[in-house]
Formats: structure tokens, sequence, C-alpha cells
């Protein structure tokens, strides 16, 4: 992954949900490494263009960096979700070793976000815009579960 896929001045990373990413990123890095690091550098293993996805193999184990990606994406969801509403959402996330599995955020007794998981060793985006795109569609899908349902979200 040579090539930098997230240009520094992008408009894109002021948007609540990409900062919301950034922060779970940086809350994942135990020994400091993302100190210094912009934020754009960052996103940056996030996102896989066509040139990254072809040096994925097709059939794959995710490794612990993968997973913790996507346990980042989860959280900043579930947090842009309790932002919005004032609900407390927690993420619940299960994978096997061979990156199948779910990902499920509840809020109260609500399951506000359930989505199935295959292939998590070529979890990415296309984009930051793309990225910002999905993970806002999540949190407005979500925030319907909840006005739809709220005696279950509130209990």
């Amino acid at each position: 992954m040579s090539e930098v896929c997230v240009e520094a001045g992008s408009a894109a990373l002021q948007n609540p949900f990409v900062k919301q990413m950034v922060v779970q990123l940086r809350a994942m890095d135990s020994y400091g490494t993302y100190d210094t690091w912009g934020d754009d550098k960052v996103l940056d293993p996030m996102i896989l263009t066509k040139a990254r996805r072809r040096e994925i193999p097709v059939v794959g184990d995710p490794d612990e960096v993968v997973i913790s990606r996507v346990k980042a994406y989860y959280n900043a969801i579930a947090v842009r979700v309790e932002q919005e509403c004032g609900m407390m959402a927690v993420p619940m996330i299960n994978l096997t070793h061979e990156g199948f599995g779910r990902a499920l955020i509840m809020v109260g007794k609500l399951v506000v976000v359930d989505k199935a998981l295959r292939d998590v060793h070529r979890f990415g985006f296309d984009s930051v815009e793309k990225l910002d795109d999905e993970g806002e569609k999540i949190v407005a899908r979500a925030l319907a579960t909840i006005e739809k349902f709220r005696a279950a979200a509130e209990d």
C-alpha cells in the first residue's frame, strides 16, 4: 500500500462521521504510533482503491489490524447514533477466524444495526467520501428505527 489515497486538505476529513472514525482509530493505537500522524494518514488504511484491492487475496483470514479497523468503524457508527439520539448505543461484533460474522448495534433492547460481515480481510472503502456516505447512511437508518420503536430503545 504505497500510494496515498487520502488528501491532507480533503473537505471530507471535516465531516462528523469521518472525524469520529479518526477518534476511534486513534483510540485503538495503544503504542502512540498515530500521535504524530495527521488524520489523513490515520484514515489511509481504510481506503482500498482498485489497485490496493488487487494486492489482497480473494480468500484469506483477517489479521488483528483489519479486525480492529472493523471494530473502529462500528464503534464510530455507535457514537454517531448516540450523539444524534442521546441514548447509549452499544456495538457488538462477532467474527470467525475466517472473516465471517455479524455486527450489531443495540440501543436499549432495540437492534438498530444488523450487518452480516463477510470477507473482512478485504474491508475498506473506495474513498473517504464513500466511507462517510456509508457510515452516515447506516446512522440515518438506525435513527429512523429508533424513532419508529422508541419504547424499545428507551427500555
